[in-house]
């Protein structure tokens, strides 16, 4: 059994090292240019750089997303974009056009994965990309298991499969709602997520959707249940997708999946009950297993916009530990008071729980409650923890 990469989102630099400590083996980031996420905090080349150190020095990888599909007027400056990406140490691109791979393989010696919104979904297509140099495909996320399996047997090349985040309703997210609708391109960096739009709808001039909005937006996806099948079918690479979710989603979603795969790598009883209840403590809206079981039914879409609140509120994120008096530098990040039941989420240990006796801020200040976004905040906790280690209030 080959342990396969666990890759993680990352909108920021911040987010970054919160995914690697929490278990990402790598992370996919987009740049200021030629990525599609145009409204994430994307990197420019030197916060590249600090991202690539920093992943580096922990034994792990960065991706950078190079996945738009380009009108002419984007072309400018791509090779020396490229060049600059090498030059600071990534160690793949994520691509969807001909042109970016093609100028990649002329110009640069940067490894390249073929993006999802190239719409994979045969060996046949895997494989010329293959042939072409291409080291990794990201597969459609319309492909069930026996297909994924069926791919697997049928190419050399290494295979990529998103496990958990948001599904587009549009193959692979080709989708030209947003273009229409708002004037921004999807493919471009630009989706306006019309789909996820309130809409009424007629048959004639009767409205028929009396009870609820409709949308026509997919649940997200959600493949706890799953990992153990992808494993054994000898997938490269299970990723996680959301760029422009909070730390506390990353580090959840991220520390859930680590904790799995390790288990069913190292042959231990699973406790799927487990890995489903701490995934769900991550802010999301109601999830399925898209076409991981074949083509969908209603049951996975979300028609009505519904969502799932996290059965834990994170409220605030560990700065440095004094092991010496057992307090604790806490930057806040929700509010909370003295007397609140809280528990503390780490890469380095089961969640355990305490009860905020005191708050004191950085003069020594007393304070019945933390209410200031990103105040530094002291509190006594009972056990050691870490810096990045996670505070979350039972609900």
């Amino acid at each position: 059994m080959i342990k396969p990469e666990l890759l993680a989102p990352a909108g920021d630099l911040e987010k970054l090292k919160i995914a690697l400590v929490y278990g990402a083996d790598a992370v996919f980031i987009g740049g200021k240019k030629f990525s599609l996420r145009a409204r994430a905090s994307n990197f420019d080349i030197p916060e590249i750089k600090k991202a690539c150190d920093f992943a580096h020095e922990m034994g792990k990888k960065v991706y950078v997303t190079t996945n738009i599909i380009p009108h002419n007027d984007n072309i400018e400056g791509l090779e020396a974009y490229l060049k600059s990406l090498e030059e600071v140490g990534v160690d793949a691109i994520i691509c969807a056009s001909p042109i970016i791979i093609e100028t990649a393989k002329s110009a640069t010696n940067l490894e390249i994965h073929i993006s999802t919104q190239v719409s994979l979904t045969n060996y046949e297509s895997v494989n010329f990309w293959y042939d072409e140099g291409v080291k990794r495909v990201v597969l459609a996320r319309e492909l069930s298991l026996e297909e994924i399996k069926d791919l697997r047997d049928h190419t050399q090349s290494d295979i990529e499969v998103f496990i958990h985040g948001g599904m587009c309703v549009s193959y692979s997210g080709r989708c030209t709602l947003s273009n229409n609708m708002t004037d921004r391109d999807a493919n471009r960096g630009g989706c306006a997520h019309s789909c996820r739009w309130n809409y009424d709808l007629y048959d004639g001039d009767e409205k028929i959707n009396n009870d609820m909005s409709f949308s026509m937006s997919s649940k997200d996806l959600q493949s706890v249940k799953y990992i153990s099948n992808l494993i054994d079918i000898g997938v490269n690479s299970l990723k996680i997708e959301g760029r422009m979710k909070s730390v506390h989603y990353i580090a959840t979603v991220v520390n859930t999946y680590r904790r799995l795969i390790d288990d069913i790598c190292d042959n231990l009883d699973i406790d799927l009950p487990k890995y489903l209840l701490e995934v769900k403590k991550a802010e999301n809206r109601l999830t399925s297993h898209g076409f991981i079981e074949g083509m969908t039914t209603i049951d996975e879409q979300l028609y009505n916009m519904r969502s799932e609140n996290p059965s834990q509120e994170f409220i605030g994120l560990v700065q440095e530990y004094d092991e010496d008096n057992f307090t604790a530098i806490v930057q806040q990040r929700n509010f909370f008071a003295a007397g609140d039941e809280v528990e503390v989420f780490s890469p380095n240990f089961e969640t355990l729980k305490f009860k905020i006796e005191e708050i004191v801020d950085l003069e020594d200040n007393v304070l019945d409650a933390a209410r200031h976004p990103l105040q530094l905040l002291k509190i006594f906790i009972p056990f050691k923890v870490s810096k990045y280690d996670m505070i979350r209030k039972i609900q």
